[in-house]
């Protein structure tokens, strides 16, 4: 059967299926103001004991947690201790007299259904996080919930529904060579703790896996996606060259983190990373990093119940500056509306919010919010080698309004006497087609350009790519957005300004030389693709990939196109 792989390698082993049991509805309605009262304080108790387990695991150092689970954990506390969940919880204790198990598990069916129907996959997966917060509420509300606490046989491939970000954190793993599951993304916790972790993944099966059984032998394919079941012994055969095969190039790629990142023909290409936080940076350098191409300043405003204050946001783009060894750390500013919605900032229902009021559009509207974090920025950037970049642009008047507003962040430093880097560079994401077709008017007004695929090609081609229906529409290597992508890293060469790349695009191996002859310079991407990147970079010469530009730009179609990239990266 087939999956997503959002973890790489190979395992072959014996299934160990969880059947997972949800949480339901009793129907029983309270009778009395007495049971109300009782209810509400049931509800308090349980919150309260969810929040001392979450800080018993995080003190447990057995569990070896990375600085990935401890964020995830804490994340956990602070939804547990929003004021909203109990104020939504007591209304259905109050109002409509529900149970306590009934109000926590409709307050928590409606909070995730509000995020499965957000656009963005990073948001949508967290859904998973709210499902599972609910669950540790019940678990301590209810007696009779059990949570996954099991010991596993050594080359055991967990078959579950989807793993919950406690489970990955605090289940027994030391056994564990992989997970499949029937639902999730790339963006999962599923996927996220199995990378961070080393353990080959495959998500989003369908419910083809419920045919697995307990102790079914098992070959996974974290790269292509693709679950043997039962296989012969010719197939298995097959899959251990193959996984042998794999290991021996994965170590290979390790041994390239101190190799620099040169073509053969001696042009040196500059390799960043996509983070969300300072401890992310760790990652960076031990792939090989040479700094951060994309510091995603939003994931800062979303896990609070209010905006940050100016001091809050420069410890944060301070922390980031000190670990980044005076690298290069571009700062996006912060791009919320659309999907990524904040609980404390009321932004209007839109009928199309992807092209509504959201990003660069809220800051001009909000100079006060704007204002605030750019003196954030600009203080930490006295710490490191800080950039600014400034999102969802469609024209220049947005440049040139936020260039001012920014003026007006350094005067007020000046007044009060607060070091910052005067001369820190400015620059914008490509990620609407009106900013790429007029980027020879742009150029002249910014550093540098950071082409952002993913809504490039969303944009371009008019296909929202989390609708299944026309999903297959979405396609980077369409003509249309391969023509886009090198006409903006030409025109940033003609006006002498730096272009990277921080979409997904970035990091496929199929791009990578198509876009070297494109003449980009700078990728940035996860940390853990970086070795792949570099080793194919490393091994190849300028003059093979303007040539491969010159035949995929005469090419009529993206069947051909990833036909042809597909021959000449293998």
């Amino acid at each position: 059967m087939k999956g997503v792989g959002v973890s790489p390698g190979i395992s072959i082993g014996k299934a160990f299926v969880i059947n997972s049991t949800k949480a339901t509805l009793t129907g029983d309605l309270l009778q009395n103001p007495e049971e109300i009262l009782a209810a509400a304080e049931r509800f308090d108790d349980a919150v309260n004991l969810a929040v001392k387990e979450i800080e018993s695991i995080s003190k447990n150092i057995t569990l070896n947690l990375t600085s990935d689970d401890l964020a995830i954990l804490e994340t956990q506390i602070e939804f547990l201790s929003d004021p909203q969940l109990r104020e939504d919880v007591v209304n259905k204790i109050n109002t409509h007299k529900k149970n306590a198990n009934d109000a926590i598990v409709e307050v928590i069916a409606d909070t995730v259904q509000i995020f499965e129907n957000m656009e963005d996959e990073y948001m949508r997966a967290r859904s998973a996080d709210i499902q599972d917060i609910g669950n540790r509420i019940l678990k301590h509300l209810n007696t009779n919930s059990q949570g996954l606490s099991l010991k596993f046989e050594p080359d055991t491939i967990i078959i579950a529904e989807d793993i919950s970000p406690s489970d990955a954190i605090t289940m027994d793993i030391k056994h564990v060579i992989g997970f499949v599951t029937r639902v999730g993304s790339k963006t999962s916790h599923a996927a996220i703790i199995a990378k961070s972790k080393g353990i080959p993944a495959i998500v989003g099966c369908g419910d083809d896996l419920n045919a697995v059984k307990n102790n079914d032998i098992v070959i996974l394919d974290g790269v292509t996606g693709l679950l043997f079941i039962n296989p012969d012994q010719q197939l298995i055969e097959e899959y251990s060259q193959k996984k042998s095969v794999y290991n021996e190039r994965k170590s290979q790629l390790k041994q390239l983190k101190e190799v620099p990142s040169v073509t053969t023909d001696g042009t040196a290409i500059q390799l960043l990373a996509n983070i969300s936080v300072a401890d992310d940076m760790d990652s960076v350098f031990d792939n090989g990093g040479e700094g951060v191409g994309l510091l995603r300043s939003e994931m800062l405003f979303m896990e609070r119940d209010s905006f940050p204050t100016e001091d809050e946001q420069f410890e944060f783009y301070k922390q980031v500056a000190l670990r980044s060894k005076n690298k290069p750390v571009i700062v996006r500013t912060i791009d919320i509306g659309g999907d990524k919605q904040l609980s404390y900032f009321n932004l209007p229902a839109e009928q199309n919010p992807f092209l509504g009021y959201r990003a660069i559009r809220i800051c001009l509207n909000r100079t006060d919010l704007f204002i605030t974090q750019l003196k954030a920025i600009l203080r930490a950037s006295a710490f490191g080698n800080l950039k600014i970049m400034l999102p969802m642009i469609s024209g220049i008047q947005e440049v040139r309004d936020s260039k001012n507003i920014i003026e007006q962040a350094k005067q007020e430093l000046l007044k009060d006497n607060i070091q910052f880097n005067n001369s820190i560079e400015v620059g914008i994401m490509i990620e609407i087609p009106s900013a790429a077709v007029t980027a020879d008017i742009l150029a002249k007004e910014v550093d540098f350009f950071s082409i952002g695929t993913n809504d490039l090609c969303q944009y371009t081609l008019a296909v929202d790519r989390m609708n299944e229906k026309i999903s297959y529409l979405y396609d980077p290597f369409n003509p249309g957005v391969l023509r886009l992508i090198n006409y903006v890293i030409g025109q940033a060469h003609q006006h002498k300004i730096h272009v990277a790349m921080c979409g997904e695009m970035a990091a496929d191996p199929m791009a990578t030389l198509l876009l070297l002859g494109m003449g980009l310079t700078e990728f940035s991407m996860s940390a853990t693709a970086i070795p792949t990147i570099k080793n194919i970079i490393i091994n190849n010469n300028l003059a093979a990939a303007k040539n491969i530009l010159n035949k995929v730009m005469a090419m009529d179609s993206s069947q051909n196109i990833i036909a042809y990239l597909q021959e000449v990266t293998t």
